[in-house]
């Protein structure tokens, strides 16, 4: 369990990171990836092997900070939150495979492992080995790891095939360019493919009856993993932007005025309106994560009621987020519209969040079901 200065050289950490990205974010937009160096700063920091299990040299991270980390990150660099995010959730399969194989793969604390967790690929087993075959999009990080992920469904011969992940060596992986889009432009979430490759079944995630530790960070499905670093990355964007206009109203002026957007009583409005849109929903979003990781480390399973509540709370993060950023680059006015204007890009980029499947509008109508105590598809909570 980590203790409360490392958590606090973690949150020190991601400051010192962010505001040295924040310069270098229209530049990773360009590139459409992170520059190898940024990616191996937060690897450094300790970053990707938040969600490692310890007894392979990972930290086991409470979901708490780690989504601290990622939010204080996106404040910089929206595109650095998210490669993190995904980079430490990727980090937890490997508590879910033979221990041998998992010390195979993190061979250093830098290790990165990053990837996709849908089943757009297919796998064959046959003799100890598996064969893999497939194409993924969302392929975030994937060009700065040593390890990409791929969700298959794989085939044994003797079943139904069944989904798991497969962790196959990056360098063993073809990169496509189709990483053209609006936001979120420097995560470099290319297409990425595999072609016969093969591996032993060891690579495969959750193969074999292999499970994670029973320790608490475990007691969170991935999922839910997963979509706490959505909503962490949109709340980061959406502060970002406040202080950009906060920053902005300060000199700006309309034509023939010597009243700044700070003097205008509208701004007053919208601003407050966003510093209460935000800050609820910032509440709501750490309370639901703090009353999981409670349970989670008296031992319990986190249950379908706390997943519920997060996925409530990261999907509303997200809602509260866009409208704040939304708000932020209205009141910018033509300022807001160029390149060069970070309320562009946060606009750009917290729209891009809302694209995920962990926080889309589906995912308030299983909410609302559960609440209402109608029968509802719980197993991507």
């Amino acid at each position: 369990m980590m203790t409360a200065d490392q958590n606090t050289h973690l949150l020190d950490q991601a400051s010192v990171l962010a505001d040295r990205f924040m310069p270098r974010a229209t530049g990773f937009d360009q590139a459409r990836k992170l520059d190898q160096d940024a990616s191996d700063a937060m690897a450094d920091a300790g970053f990707y092997r938040l969600f490692v299990p310890e007894q392979l040299g990972g930290l086991e991270a409470s979901p708490v900070v780690s989504a601290q980390i990622f939010e204080r990150l996106a404040q910089g660099s929206a595109a650095c939150g998210w490669v993190a995010f995904i980079a430490a959730t990727s980090g937890s399969t490997l508590g879910s495979i033979p221990e041998e194989t998992a010390r195979a793969i993190f061979t250093h604390p830098n290790t990165m492992v990053a990837g996709v967790f849908a089943p757009s690929g297919k796998a064959r087993v046959d003799a100890g080995q598996v064969t893999v075959n497939g194409r993924w999009q969302w392929g975030s990080g994937t060009q700065n790891a040593d390890w990409v992920l791929g969700g298959c469904l794989v085939d044994t011969g003797d079943e139904k095939p069944s989904q798991h992940m497969v962790l196959m060596p990056a360098s063993e992986i073809h990169f496509l360019d189709t990483w053209h889009v609006s936001g979120l432009q420097g995560t470099g979430s290319t297409d990425y493919e595999a072609v016969d490759l093969r591996l032993s079944d060891g690579h495969i995630v959750g193969y074999g009856g292999h499970r994670p530790p029973r320790r608490p960070l475990y007691q969170f499905p991935q999922f839910t993993l997963l979509a706490i670093g959505i909503g962490a990355v949109a709340l980061g964007i959406a502060r970002a932007a406040i202080n950009e206009l906060v920053q902005l109203a300060q000199s700006k002026r309309r034509i023939n005025s010597t009243a700044t957007l700070a003097d205008r009583a509208h701004s007053h409005l919208e601003v407050a309106r966003a510093e209460a849109t935000l800050r609820s929903a910032r509440a709501f979003y750490y309370q639901s994560i703090e009353a999981a990781w409670a349970v989670a480390e008296r031992g319990d399973k986190v249950n379908v009621d706390q997943r519920r509540d997060i996925r409530l709370a990261t999907t509303h993060a997200v809602e509260a987020s866009i409208k704040t950023v939304d708000a932020m680059y209205t009141l910018g006015g033509g300022s807001a519209v160029y390149a060069d204007s970070p309320l562009q890009r946060h606009f750009r980029d917290v729209h891009m969040t809302s694209q995920h499947i962990m926080v889309a509008p589906s995912t308030l109508e299983t909410v609302g079901r559960l609440y209402l105590g109608v029968e509802a598809q719980t197993s991507t909570l």
